[in-house]
């Protein structure tokens, strides 16, 4: 095994079964292999392939689903014949057969220097994305040939680049790293929030363009309900869904659904724009290691070429455990609750890939990477080392809530443990889009509800007797916000996604009736008994608002708000 390297794949005995090199001592290599290894006896024959774990980067890559190490999985059932994957079966990632219809870039020319990044040109990969082909990374050079206008194959050459006497052949796919991030010109602030349609979160808790985000919380709290919503709702024009360690009938309602989504934006099928990587639990531990670098690797693919890209890990904790179970069959040293020393740089590693960026190459192009993950604490500790861990590497944390989750308030995120550190820097685009007080109103209704947290502990000691007028209209405006704005229901076809106009008026339409209800208290002509009372049908509508309100008729939350300043006016006037 002289001259191997770290991480260089390998293929082992004479099924050819895929396998990683994890660690060399001397002339010794130790294998992680990728599959079962009953039958490996010694003697047997272990050929290397003299690069490490990379992926097929090119067109044909939006609508496959693919296992932990880039393998299509519908590919490998017609080869197998059998629902199981039958150890050492290989097939290249992207359709050999398949014609693409390549439209050269109009601005080039043979002769032109060209380096990474450079559009060679484009191929319409579905109805929804239209997928440009780059120069490779590492690559730079004299255009010699650049193919003309017809169909070609992954494995035609359509160009080809001379430097220092050495021609290059591309082809409309190559070859990347999943271990090595892919280079770019320059990383941007990210201040453009990634809209999901789910409220808390977009006005509460929203996630820029580029941003990090840890979905954490306890068994049946949603997260997969919940990163299910983002990946269908959001604005990202290519979503990468990764299950990493699910249990399989979680990865099967997957499997399922997706293809039967209809992107909201569009009205397109969603699996235009997705990939799945599908890893359940009984599958190797090493693969399941794989399967986030390789999401992560087609995802900075996409956003070279200037595509907003969204990638939910489902879940973290189970890649964390696979770090775990291949440590201790190396016999690494163990370090808090069994997890490898690296467990923290591993993850700093990934989360750092996410990012809005400026791509090498011309013409220029802006895109983006989001990372979303969810993370499984056993028992719901947010203490353990992965979300711990977790928690100092993203800029936004929704904390889903077990109580919440059993008393039927989904999403079950916790306005009082979540935040996001993008608020701010997000503000300035509802403040030119949607209205110029979000970031003031925003505020007041978080306000609300930390305050109700406050009120809450009162009245567990002395009851709501002794509660204040105001205290009152507090406790009665968060009982308003958390079911007619917090709670959303993903199967309601109107209330599973909301648009920011339609978000910013619901809350609005609330924070209204506080401030004139609070006027009116406040002058001592009611009190919040007497209000209740008189309004309480309007309020019914209003909550009701959230699935009967229709997105095109937003103006039906004035009509009730009139209605409820109609009834009080006379208190006003008193």
């Amino acid at each position: 095994m002289k001259g191997v390297k770290m991480y260089e794949v390998v293929e082992v005995g004479s099924d050819g079964i895929i396998g990683e090199v994890t660690r060399i001592v001397g002339d010794d290599a130790y294998i992680q292999v990728y599959e079962s290894t009953s039958g490996i006896k010694p003697g047997d024959i272990v050929v290397s392939s003299g690069s490490p774990l990379s992926v097929e980067l090119g067109p044909g890559l939006l609508t496959q689903i693919y296992d932990g190490i880039q393998r299509p999985l519908e590919v490998i059932k017609e080869k197998s014949g059998s629902i199981f994957i039958r150890r050492g079966i290989k097939s290249p990632a992207l359709p050999r057969n398949k014609k693409w219809h390549f439209m050269p870039n109009k601005e080039l020319k043979t002769g032109d220097e060209v380096s990474s990044g450079t559009v060679l040109g484009s191929v319409k990969e579905t109805e929804l994305i239209e997928h440009r082909i780059l120069v490779p990374p590492n690559i730079s050079g004299k255009l010699t040939f650049l193919a003309k206008e017809d169909d070609y194959s992954v494995e035609d050459v359509i160009a080809k680049v001379t430097k220092e006497n050495e021609e290059r052949e591309l082809k409309l796919y190559h070859n990347w790293p999943v271990r090595i991030p892919r280079p770019f010109k320059e990383k941007l602030e990210p201040t453009e929030p990634l809209i999901t349609g789910l409220r808390i979160i977009d006005t509460f808790f929203p996630i820029a363009k580029g941003g990090t985000a840890a979905i954490p919380g306890g068994f049946g709290t949603g997260k997969t309900v919940t990163l299910h919503g983002i990946a269908q709702w959001s604005e990202a024009k290519v979503v990468i869904y990764i299950g990493c360690g699910e249990r399989g009938n979680e990865m099967t309602e997957v499997l399922e659904k997706f293809p039967h989504y209809k992107d909201p934006w569009t009205g397109r099928p969603l699996m235009e724009r997705t990939i799945l990587i599908a890893n359940t639990s009984n599958m190797p531990v090493a693969a399941r290691e794989a399967s986030i670098y390789v999401g992560v690797t087609l995802a900075e693919y996409y956003r070279d070429q200037g595509y907003d890209v969204l990638l939910v890990a489902d879940s973290t904790s189970r890649w964390a455990e696979a770090l775990r179970e291949i440590g201790g069959r190396l016999e690494e040293m163990p370090a808090e609750e069994g997890y490898p020393s690296y467990l923290a740089s591993r993850l700093a590693e990934f989360y750092e890939r996410a990012g809005r960026v400026i791509a090498l190459g011309d013409p220029k192009r802006i895109g983006s990477v989001t990372l979303g993950g969810a993370v499984s604490p056993p028992g719901g500790d947010f203490t353990e080392p992965v979300t711990s861990h977790t928690r100092r590497f993203v800029r936004v944390f929704w904390a889903l809530d077990t109580t919440l989750a059993y008393s039927r308030h989904y999403p079950a995120i916790n306005w009082l443990t979540s935040y996001s550190a993008y608020a701010e820097t997000v503000a300035e685009w509802w403040k030119k889009n949607v209205s110029p007080s979000w970031a003031e109103d925003r505020q007041k209704a978080l306000n609300i509800l930390y305050r109700e947290n406050e009120i809450k502990e009162i009245v567990r000691l002395v009851g709501t007797e002794g509660l204040s007028e105001s205290d009152k209209l507090i406790l009665f405006i968060a009982n308003v916000l958390k079911d007619g704005f917090l709670k959303q229901n993903a199967f309601d076809p109107i209330d599973a996604f909301s648009e920011p106009k339609r978000q910013y008026k619901m809350l609005k339409s609330i924070l209204e009736v506080y401030e004139k209800l609070n006027a009116i208290i406040s002058s001592g002509k009611a009190n919040m008994s007497e209000l209740e009372e008189l309004i309480k049908d309007d309020i019914s509508s209003l909550v009701r608002g959230r699935y009967s309100i229709p997105h095109n008729k937003l103006e039906m939350f004035d009509n009730i708000i009139r209605g409820i300043f109609e009834k009080v006016k006379k208190y006003e006037n008193s």
